[in-house]
């Protein structure tokens, strides 16, 4: 049997929780510095922040979710629509998913992108995500369809076109 998979809205209980996401995904990068973890913590806090802040600056109504397995919270997937000129949805943003290093490789990731993908389908939207060039999930992007659409130094702007438009 396969274990559920829940998303709901992130509230301020979860504040905690989400830092340690974001902070797991960051790890690499902060262990080369010449800090104590103390000062590694507080510019994890800090960086979280400024990234939770421009996130919803920039996109007030896309949907901050906690990604739940088989009851308890593993990650978060920020998504967001994508509006045309006439207002209506043109797309649908993957704006940011993580999971818990012990939670990765075991096929939820995967199982929340193909879900999105689903929907996108149905709707008839291009589903689209930025992913740094070295991060290792850019090859499953690749396996799932997705397509690089643009880049610059750091990001690939990578999208998913459905087999029908929206109509």
């Amino acid at each position: 049997m396969t274990a559920a998979i829940r998303l709901r809205p992130a509230g301020p209980e979860d504040r905690e929780f989400l830092l340690s996401v974001y902070a797991s995904t960051r790890t690499d990068e902060v262990a080369i510095l010449p800090w104590d973890d103390a000062q590694k913590a507080v510019f994890l806090r800090q960086q979280a922040e400024a990234q939770d802040a421009d996130y919803r600056r920039r996109s007030p109504d896309a949907q901050f979710l906690v990604v739940e397995y088989d009851g308890q919270d593993v990650g978060r997937l920020y998504r967001a629509e994508v509006p045309g000129v006439d207002g209506r949805p043109v797309g649908l943003r993957m704006m940011d998913v993580a999971l818990l290093p012990e939670w990765r490789s075991r096929g939820i990731g995967t199982r929340i992108i193909n879900d999105l993908v689903a929907e996108a389908e149905a709707r008839g939207l291009v589903l689209s995500l930025h992913v740094e060039h070295w991060n290792p999930v850019k090859r499953l992007y690749e396996r799932l369809g997705f397509v690089v659409a643009g880049q610059n130094e750091v990001y690939a702007l990578m999208e998913r076109a459905p087999a029908r438009p929206a109509s």
